[in-house]
């Protein structure tokens, strides 16, 4: 279950020095979801802030509403008809402000991880790798992912 260590140690960025998140469970948006909110910063950010109700900084683990099951094989061929997927999201918001002066408008960040019905019981381990192999590049290419996000390059 979606349960994060707090403080949350942040990967890497260019102008940020060793940045900490501290969490805070809060209501999520829907009942399949978990929700955090950052009360706290650590290490050297400035100019970010913390969660507020006008600007949120959040991070939000949403299940599928329904998991779903395979069917059953066609008896012709012995393949499965389908093989459907639940769907599971990792959100991210932070308010931005787009224009000096302006309101603070969500910036959304969104993973989505949709697993293959019956994998989660016959291939956990390959389920497990392609999450590590999502995670490691993540952090290892967290700067260099953020400067794109910046600089659009």
């Amino acid at each position: 279950m979606f349960n994060p260590s707090s403080p949350v140690t942040g990967g890497a960025q260019t102008g940020l020095t060793s940045p900490t998140y501290t969490l805070t469970q809060v209501n999520a948006p829907t009942q399949q979801g978990k929700q955090y909110a950052v009360t706290a910063l650590g290490g050297t950010q400035a100019g970010v802030s913390v969660h507020s109700a006008s600007s949120p900084f959040t991070v939000n683990f949403v299940l599928p509403a329904t998991l779903k099951t395979l069917g059953t094989v066609n008896p012709s061929t012995g393949q499965l008809r389908s093989v459907p997927r639940n769907g599971y999201k990792l959100i991210v918001r932070k308010g931005v402000t787009p224009l000096a002066g302006q309101p603070v408008v969500p910036l959304v960040l969104s993973l989505s991880m949709d697993v293959p019905a019956g994998a989660d019981l016959v291939d956990p381990e390959d389920i497990r790798a392609a999450l590590s192999l999502l995670i490691g590049t993540l952090w290892s290419n967290s700067t260099s992912i953020g400067d794109s996000l910046v600089t659009g390059a």
